[in-house]
């Protein structure tokens, strides 16, 4: 029996009638990925290139947050076509590739996730996840309607030609990153610096003159609100292993003495 898939994030985006929400799921783990597919948020992204998560990680990522009614979004490690190839055949049908930093980067990126002759990457959909062994008629021939493909604009050189990465056929959002962004500018580890929100907003300006959303990091609300009235179309506003961390500390502020004497009140 044939099987139909969810919509793609760019199909989401594109029928949303407000900016979308999400949050980064660094930990790799299936639980708490799961736990947070429940939040009621917009949508995931499972991060590979700062997080534990490799393929089997990812694949049990993306089933456990199949069940819930959020979309989840694969930032893969680097541009590389083999580790493309292999996010899609997991299942993953919503990427975001980091670093990219012109036009014709972007358009290898955008060949990387399109089969021959559009682009160059390898059949295997009788085999994986992704076409659901067969299971998603016409999944070959109409590959490019259940892959929806962002790219990440994250140093002062790639703002500059933001407008020519977003205006690649096949990009289908770009996404800002302030952190390393603002690391480029010299300005390491202040993302909220009046430099970079500007260099920020120019890449929001060019972006959507090119006729596609754009998408930041923000994890200061005061931050992401500005971005959102800039025209922000989706935010990643926290990370699971942020939100751990600073619960866990406010736990040890809250019931443990501050005279340190072997952590016992």
């Amino acid at each position: 029996m044939p099987l139909r898939l969810t919509p793609t994030f760019r199909d989401v985006l594109a029928t949303s009638a407000r900016p979308l929400a999400g949050m980064w799921v660094c930990s790799g783990s299936a639980l708490i990925a799961e736990i947070c597919a429940g939040s009621g948020l917009d949508w995931l992204l499972i991060d590979m290139e700062h997080g534990p998560s490799g393929l089997e990680s990812v694949l049990a990522q993306l089933q456990s947050i199949a069940a819930y009614p959020i979309s989840p979004v694969v930032r893969v490690a680097s541009d590389d076509p083999v580790l493309i190839k292999q996010v899609l055949d997991l299942g993953a049908r919503n990427l975001l590739v980091p670093m990219v930093s012109s036009a014709e980067q972007a358009r290898r990126v955008v060949e990387a996730t399109r089969y021959p002759p559009r682009g160059r990457r390898g059949v295997g959909s009788a085999l994986a996840r992704s076409a659901r062994w067969n299971r998603v008629e016409g999944y070959l021939t109409d590959a490019d309607s259940h892959v929806s493909l962002f790219v990440q604009v994250e140093t002062i050189d790639a703002v500059e030609v933001a407008g020519d990465i977003a205006a690649v056929d096949g990009i289908d959002g770009v996404f800002v990153g302030p952190s390393d962004l603002a690391a480029s500018m010299g300005v390491l580890g202040q993302q909220a610096h009046p430099d970079v929100v500007a260099a920020v907003l120019r890449a929001f300006d060019a972006v959507r003159s090119a006729g596609i959303p754009v998408g930041v990091n923000a994890f200061d609300p005061i931050v992401a609100d500005g971005y959102l009235t800039a025209g922000a179309a989706f935010v990643l506003v926290g990370a699971d292993v942020a939100l751990l961390a600073r619960g866990s500390e406010a736990l040890a502020a809250r019931f443990i003495a501050e005279s340190g004497s072997n952590g016992s009140a």
